[in-house]
């Protein structure tokens, strides 16, 4: 499981041409799935998300989480993740989960979150074909494996 994890000011889903979610201050989780991952990965990511200290406290030191501030997620899959690019110019994305298993991890992974975290969590659809809007906020971005646990 592995996440592109970035702190935002806001950021939104659109769906053919229709905004589909919105989020002002907090994370954008881009996440993608591969056939190997567990319950214990999901779980493993779903506390590092929420307890995760990037956000600034009173003295500007990145020490708060995205609960701590009352920021909001706004989860969003993306297969591409698992791309492998070390042979030729096209991507090879035989390690990202088959479809049906990352929907369900997928569906898993929101309720995870959605049970362990106060604030406001939205979410892409799963397959869809997104348009994603951001602004990063410092910036800060934060690439988490579940496998690589670094």
């Amino acid at each position: 499981m592995r996440t592109i994890t970035q702190r935002v000011r806001s950021a939104s889903v659109s769906i053919g041409g229709q905004q589909h979610a919105v989020i002002g201050h907090g994370l954008l989780v881009l996440v993608g799935f591969e056939d190997a991952d567990t319950d214990e990965d999901l779980a493993w990511m779903t506390r590092k998300l929420v307890r995760l200290r990037i956000f600034d406290d009173r003295q500007g030191v990145m020490n708060c989480s995205v609960q701590e501030v009352a920021g909001s997620l706004l989860i969003v899959s993306q297969f591409t993740l698992h791309a492998r690019t070390a042979h030729g110019n096209r991507p090879s994305y035989a390690k990202a989960a088959a479809h049906e298993t990352a929907r369900a991890l997928y569906d898993r992974f929101l309720t995870m979150i959605q049970e362990a975290f106060d604030g406001d969590v939205q979410s892409g659809v799963f397959g869809a074909d997104m348009q994603v809007s951001l602004i990063n906020d410092g910036p800060v971005t934060l690439f988490i494996d579940s496998k690589n646990r670094e």
